[in-house]
């Protein structure tokens, strides 16, 4: 049954609200424009440091022995992963001879949603009704009911133990002659499920410490087993320890969970074939630094061509961009939107009114914003490439001029 909570703000208190979000909002601004601003030098200089390396990398054409004439070069390569390092989990003592090993851990939990509703009242009012459901389900961490709205849920949860997450990366990963360094050995993808065998022994030692009539807080205590929260004493029957496939299942059944059950998976990541282009530093590698200072180094799963991946590089550089972009832009016009935010709020005492000021308010915002980030960009080009910065210009200021002529278009209309 979902659970209502009805809360009713005030006008005046509406209109202290806004007028307290409008500092957030200049901050807002002042941190929009500086990322836009920034982000376009940052493009031009990974874009420079990226033409730069390609033009200087070379071909390793045998990665089998160590070439000391390519030490202090940029080079490309394509080979396969090796590693004798056997891997082993600290807690559960499975081993495995790969690249990576890693532990995910899920508890079965009950989980707060809400959904709230807002209506205006004559006055300037709001009232705020928000409804609260709750539901079963598999998380990543464990859920403090403690903080639950509704009194018939809240200290439901409980778990039976907790396993902290762990990725075990091989000590040594060869790539033919050479060590690949941590930034490259971390790159190297590809999670299969390791299938997992634990000893009678094994399984009575992970028995002590579960069980879900005596299922202890979200945030434990720790006993002296290594990775688990200690479990209260308790005289009833404990919870089992289920192995299917690469997961280890703690509770009563896998086929009918109950609150506090916990379920480990546990994947590999086993040597393959890989590409890349980095420098050479006696037996292993290190990132290519530009003339900018700016660092550069490409890893691609497979066999890839250089071509492909400096394309690769250019287009990340370019998505990234863009990403950072449309942050700032949204930055600057919720910055601009809380500030005039009190208009809306004034003109709210008639709820209709309200609504027109703020729909209006919030295009001239959003045009403003554009035209504002327009700016900013084209000032950034202006600076790093001057041609592209002036066509920016033309366009923030045919922008400005549409505000401009929708202003005089208005006052012409209320003279009339």
């Amino acid at each position: 049954m979902a659970y209502t909570e009805t809360t009713s703000t005030s006008w005046f208190q509406r209109l202290g609200s806004s007028f307290g979000g409008m500092a957030a909002g200049i901050v807002a601004i002042i941190i929009g424009t500086g990322l836009l601003y920034w982000n376009e030098g940052d493009y031009v200089y990974t874009g420079d440091s990226i033409n730069e390396a390609q033009s200087l990398v070379v071909e390793i054409p045998d990665i089998t022995k160590i070439d000391p004439s390519f030490t202090g070069k940029l080079i490309h390569a394509t080979g396969m992963t090796e590693t004798k390092d056997t891997l082993t989990d600290g807690i559960f003592g499975i081993q495995t001879i790969a690249v990576k090993m890693q532990r995910k851990s899920e508890y079965y939990q009950w989980v707060e949603s809400s959904k709230t509703e807002t209506k205006k009242k004559l006055g300037g009012g709001e009232e705020k009704v928000i409804t609260y459901t709750y539901k079963q389900e598999w998380v990543t961490s464990p859920v403090n009911s403690s903080e639950f709205k509704d009194p018939a849920y809240k200290n439901m949860n409980s778990v039976l133990t907790t396993v902290p997450e762990e990725t075990i990366a091989a000590p040594t990963v060869t790539f033919g002659a050479y060590t690949l360094p941590p930034f490259l050995k971390n790159s190297i993808s590809g999670n299969i499920p390791l299938n997992v065998q634990l000893t009678e022994s094994k399984i009575a030692e992970l028995s002590k410490h579960i069980n879900p009539q005596a299922a202890q807080p979200v945030n434990p205590r720790q006993d002296d087993m290594p990775g688990f929260g200690r479990v209260a004493d308790d005289p009833k029957p404990r919870a089992g320890v289920h192995i299917q496939g690469n997961t280890i299942y703690l509770g009563i059944s896998p086929a009918t969970p109950q609150n506090g059950d916990v379920r480990v998976n546990f994947t590999e990541v086993k040597p393959a074939q890989i590409s890349i282009v980095a420098k050479v530093t006696g037996s292993t590698f290190e990132q290519y630094r530009a003339s900018n200072n700016k660092t550069f180094s490409a890893f691609s799963m497979g066999t890839v061509g250089v071509e492909n991946l400096f394309a690769s590089a250019h287009s990340s550089n370019s998505t990234m961009t863009w990403v950072l972009r449309v942050v700032g832009v949204i930055l600057v016009i919720a910055g601009l939107k809380m500030i005039v935010a009190p208009l809306a709020v004034f003109a709210s005492v008639i709820p209709l009114l309200g609504s027109i000021v703020g729909a209006g308010t919030g295009i001239v915002c959003t045009l403003l914003g554009l035209a504002w980030s327009f700016l900013v960009i084209s000032i950034a080009w202006l600076r790093f490439r001057p041609l592209i910065g002036g066509a920016l210009v033309a366009v923030a200021l045919a922008l400005i001029a549409v505000l401009y002529m929708k202003g005089r278009k208005r006052k012409a209309v209320e003279a009339s």
